[in-house]
């Protein structure tokens, strides 16, 4: 669910920018965290709790996407990335 929302907003902030749509208040707030280096909210509503600024969660975000999916891809991992699991 997360990937679907970020995947979404971003796309439909990209088609804001260029004009191609109105900006809605939330896309402008999702703007504004990204000036702030800050994770936006309507992520923050279906993501896994975080005190990281953006950049570091963006790379922990793509981690955990990267830790499942070779979790389910693969028959036994070397080793597990613990904190993907849960909030530390």
């Amino acid at each position: 669910m997360l990937i679907r929302v970020v995947k979404n907003s971003l796309h439909d902030l990209q088609k804001a920018i260029k004009g191609l749509v109105v900006m809605s208040q939330e896309l402008e707030y999702m703007y504004y965290s990204f000036l702030s280096n800050k994770v936006p909210e309507n992520w923050q509503k279906v993501a896994y709790p975080s005190l990281k600024p953006l950049g570091s969660w963006i790379k922990d975000f793509l981690e955990r996407v990267e830790f499942f999916k070779d979790w389910i891809t693969k028959q036994k991992l070397a080793s597990y990335f613990l904190s993907a699991l849960y909030f530390p």
